[in-house]
């Protein structure tokens, strides 16, 4: 059923242009956002993108499309959520 989930979420795809432009798609939030720094939730999870001189040019909720102006040196996901089942369940399924 979890990949049922997964089915339904926003498509994420991510276009870089000469790492000055780039275009995000699947964005659910902007959780912090300055020139150097931008945060956001995205379908797949918590993303960081690193830069100078950022700026966001546009961002529709709606469809889940962000653009992001400025010099961007790195792109970021954060770990997936640790599994809670542990070592022994998993192994005896």
């Amino acid at each position: 059923m979890a990949d049922e989930k997964k089915i339904t979420h926003m498509p994420h795809n991510v276009t870089m242009n000469d790492c000055r432009n780039l275009t995000l798609t699947g964005v659910e939030e902007v959780i912090g956002c300055d020139e150097e720094l931008l945060t956001l939730k995205s379908s797949m999870g918590e993303m960081t993108v690193g830069g100078r001189g950022m700026h966001i040019g546009s961002f529709n909720r709606g469809s889940g499309e962000l653009k992001i102006d400025g010099l961007i040196r790195e792109i970021i996901y954060a770990d997936p959520e640790p599994d809670t089942k542990g070592f022994f369940k998993r192994l005896f399924k």
